[in-house]
C-alpha cells in the first residue's frame, strides 16, 4: 500500500519513498500514467540495489491518488509534484517521462537550488499547446470551447478526455517560450520511433535550454514507452552519469 500525502490544496497524493544516500532520485510519470509503470518500478529497484534514496508518486487524478483525472491540469500536477518534492530533504535528481518531462522542467525552473540533475525520457514540454491545440481542427476547437471537453482516441486504452481547462491552464505553464537555464547535469533521452512525441520536440528542447552539461541521446527504433531492457538500461546509465557529474 502506498503512503499518502495531503497537498496544500487538499489533494491526497499516493507515493512510495525509499530512504538511502542522496541525492533523492524522483520519478515523474506521464499523462494518464501512474507510478506502477515499468520505468518507475525498474528505477526504484535499481535505486534500492544501489542504496539510493528514491521517490515515485501519482499526480492527482492518476493512479491511487485522489480526484478525477478530468478535474486536473498541468498547474495542478506541477503543484502535486512540488508537494511531493517538498516532503523530502536535500538535493534531487528528477527523472521525467513524457508529461513528467514538462513537470520536471517546471520544477527545475521553480527550484533550481535543489536540483542536482535531470533526466527526461521522451519529454513533452508544452504539449497541450503545441501538440493538442495546434492539431485540433476548427470543429474540435469549437466543441472544446462550447462543451468544455472533447474525446481523443488513445492506443493505450480508453479515449483521452481533453478539457478546456487543461488547454487554458497549460498556457500558463509553458517552458519553451521564455529562457530556461538548467545549471546542472542534464540528459535527454528520445526514441526515433516515438509516435506521441516527435524527435523534433527533443531537438527544439535541446536548442532552447541553456546549461554547461546538457546532452541529447536519440535511440533509433525506440518508441514512446521506452521500456524494453535496452532502454531501461539507458535510463539507469543516464541517471548514474548525472549522479556522478553532480558529485564532482
Amino acid at each position: 500500500m502506498p503512503n499518502m500525502l495531503k497537498t496544500p490544496q487538499g489533494r491526497q497524493i499516493a507515493y512510495h519513498h525509499t530512504t538511502g544516500q542522496g541525492p533523492t532520485i524522483v520519478f515523474l510519470g506521464g499523462f494518464k500514467s501512474d507510478m506502477g509503470g515499468t520505468k518507475a518500478v525498474h528505477l526504484e529497484a535499481w535505486a534500492q540495489a544501489q542504496g539510493r534514496a528514491f521517490l515515485r508518486f501519482d499526480y492527482s487524478g492518476h493512479g491511487e491518488s485522489s480526484e478525477a483525472f478530468t478535474d486536473g491540469a498541468i498547474g495542478d500536477w506541477f503543484a502535486d509534484a512540488r508537494a511531493a518534492l517538498d516532503m523530502v530533504k536535500g538535493p534531487l535528481v528528477l527523472v521525467g517521462s513524457s508529461m513528467g518531462g514538462w513537470i520536471s522542467l517546471l520544477c527545475a525552473r521553480a527550484m533550481p537550488e535543489r536540483i542536482a540533475g535531470l533526466v527526461t525520457i521522451a519529454a513533452a514540454p508544452d504539449f497541450t499547446e503545441d501538440s493538442m491545440w495546434a492539431s485540433f481542427d476548427a470543429s474540435q476547437r469549437d466543441a472544446l470551447l462550447r462543451d468544455g471537453q472533447i474525446a481523443l482516441p488513445s492506443e493505450y486504452g480508453d479515449p483521452y478526455i481533453i478539457t478546456r481547462r487543461l488547454i487554458e491552464d497549460g498556457r500558463d505553464q509553458l517552458v519553451l517560450r521564455s529562457p530556461l537555464d538548467l545549471p546542472f547535469p542534464v540528459r535527454f533521452l528520445q526514441g526515433t520511433a516515438d509516435l506521441d512525441v516527435d524527435v523534433s520536440v527533443a531537438l527544439r528542447l535541446m536548442d532552447h535550454v541553456t546549461g554547461d552539461d546538457v546532452r541529447l541521446t536519440l535511440v533509433k527504433g525506440a518508441d514512446h514507452r521506452f521500456s524494453d531492457l535496452d532502454c531501461l538500461d539507458m535510463i539507469t546509465a543516464a541517471v548514474t552519469q548525472v549522479l556522478d557529474r553532480a558529485a564532482d
